[in-house]
């Protein structure tokens, strides 16, 4: 097995056994705690969203794509990680009044606070993860993410079934990261150094001012709704608007997050052995849209039963919303490597625009829309989406050299899969509309349906990503079958 597909396995794994104690998390929490609750949270969640994202300021991506990583490069960027985590625990923690008083919610401030305590642990793990990230050793990463997963989900619903509401989900952040640094900690290779050193700093700040800027942006785009509902329509609507979101959330943390932790590795690597990520970016498109558009456009259809059988009945409102937020994520998903291919070839400042540019359509779209209320914040998003894939081709055709005809040419099967894959649910739905009767049958069934017909669809396209299942299916049969036949 090649280190890329190693890589995938264990990522993909990894994402896998989150999500299962993401989504049973989630099925008690979302009965425990009201939507006011759920809304505190996800408000004090963008801040500190924030916060981690200039707390990276490029350190990993320095490292993954520094072509001669020595020891003075580590301990700089150990440096630059540790300063700069310590900040923004501190700016996060002192900011916590002021965020409360403007949203009208002191729990806001409680979480804020709280929440900085994991800016003072991630810099001892966080320089060691991106140095397995390089290395395309996703092995301890796996380690560690998994028993996160299992400490958060035990924390999260231990704190919600004793009453703790919004604090619960707090506590649970913070018990994660303390353990995965811990065990990153335990498992770092005893080359690495363990000591920060200031020579070789100016070089991580001045990749780090561009690359930073550019995950900034990107987290302020995401977390623009939440900002702008919570301040526009109360807490309460974003707690509908985070469950909608949901929705598309359970194919980032099924698939998209595990593929896009591989991407800029892998087109560094590609850069350094073809010089031009190009090949590789055209890959990872075919593949996330083959898997990806079937995805969305199933759990559009299915947008009841999903909510109903993940969060319960107290959230139906959010099923027209999740429609349309899954047609944005559709748009969205085809450039979502844009940033990292840019990045493999050095244009950070030309990655840092395309982001700016995307999410200031993203603000400019809610703050259009949402006088029309949750509804049409999404279309707004909907209409941004459209926008930042326009850009994102004029950006990656003039860095990269991607043709737009060449993209045509490799998600056009995805497109036909997805229909193949997606028509018979449809056609049930619209012989048996959705309702409380039949929501779990259709959830249930519906699901297992259209895996069968996506595979019929990749074998009837030859859609790359059918030599994929082939080449799995006949590698366990030798596998297994060859072991059994030795005996």
């Amino acid at each position: 097995m090649s280190a890329v597909r190693r890589s995938l396995v264990y990522s993909a794994l990894e994402g896998w056994v989150a999500i299962f104690f993401q989504l049973a998390g989630t099925v008690v929490i979302a009965r425990l705690l009201t939507p006011e609750q759920m809304g505190v949270f996800a408000v004090a969640a963008v801040f500190a969203s924030l916060a981690s994202t200039v707390r990276d300021f490029g350190v990993a991506e320095y490292l993954i794509q520094e072509s001669e990583l020595g020891e003075e490069s580590f301990r700089a960027a150990l440096t630059v990680n540790i300063g700069i985590s310590w900040l923004m625990a501190g700016a996060l923690f002192f900011s916590a009044s002021a965020a409360a008083e403007f949203y009208r919610q002191e729990g806001v401030a409680d979480v804020m606070r709280v929440q900085s305590l994991s800016f003072v642990l991630i810099p001892f793990g966080a320089v060691t993860m991106a140095w397995f990230r390089r290395e395309l050793n996703f092995l301890p990463i796996f380690i560690a993410n998994v028993f996160a997963s299992v400490l958060s989900f035990v924390v999260s619903v231990g704190l919600a079934l004793r009453g703790h509401g919004h604090m619960s989900l707090a506590w649970s952040s913070v018990a994660g990261v303390a353990v995965a640094v811990a065990i990153t900690v335990y498992l770092r290779p005893e080359k690495l150094p363990r000591w920060p050193g200031l020579k070789g700093i100016r070089r991580v700040f001045q990749f780090g001012r561009f690359v930073s800027g550019i995950y900034i942006v990107g987290e302020i785009g995401r977390g623009a709704p939440e900002l702008i509902i919570g301040r526009a329509e109360g807490a309460a609507a974003v707690g509908m608007f985070g469950r909608a979101y949901g929705v598309v959330e359970i194919f980032h943390r099924l698939v998209l997050r595990s593929i896009m932790r591989v991407c800029l590795p892998y087109f560094a690597s590609g850069v350094r052995v073809e010089g031009t990520p190009v090949r590789g970016l055209l890959r990872t498109m075919s593949y996330l849209t083959g898997v990806g558009w079937a995805f969305l456009l199933f759990m559009a259809v299915a947008s009841f039963s999903v909510i109903r059988l993940v969060y319960g009945p107290q959230w139906v409102e959010a099923v027209g919303l999740a429609r349309i937020l899954c047609a944005a994520a559709a748009v969205e998903l085809l450039y979502f490597p844009a940033k990292e291919a840019l990045l493999a070839v050095g244009k950070a400042r030309e990655s840092s625009a395309l982001q700016i540019w995307t999410q200031l359509a993203r603000v400019v779209g809610l703050l259009w829309a949402i006088p029309f209320g949750l509804e049409g914040a999404s279309w707004g998003l909907l209409g941004a989406a459209l926008v930042g894939a326009g850009l994102a081709q004029w950006y990656l055709g003039t860095g990269v050299n991607l043709l737009f005809g060449d993209v045509v040419r490799v998600v056009r099967p995805s497109a036909e899969v997805a229909f193949v894959a997606v028509l018979p649910v449809w056609g049930w739905s619209m012989v048996a509309p959705l309702g409380e009767e039949n929501y779990v049958g259709f959830g249930l069934f519906g699901g297992v349906l259209t895996g069968v017909f996506w595979l019929v669809g990749l074998k009837m396209r030859r859609h790359a990503l059918w030599d994929e299942v082939t080449g799995l299916v006949g590698g366990l049969r030798a596998r297994f079958f060859g072991a059994s036949g030795a005996r």
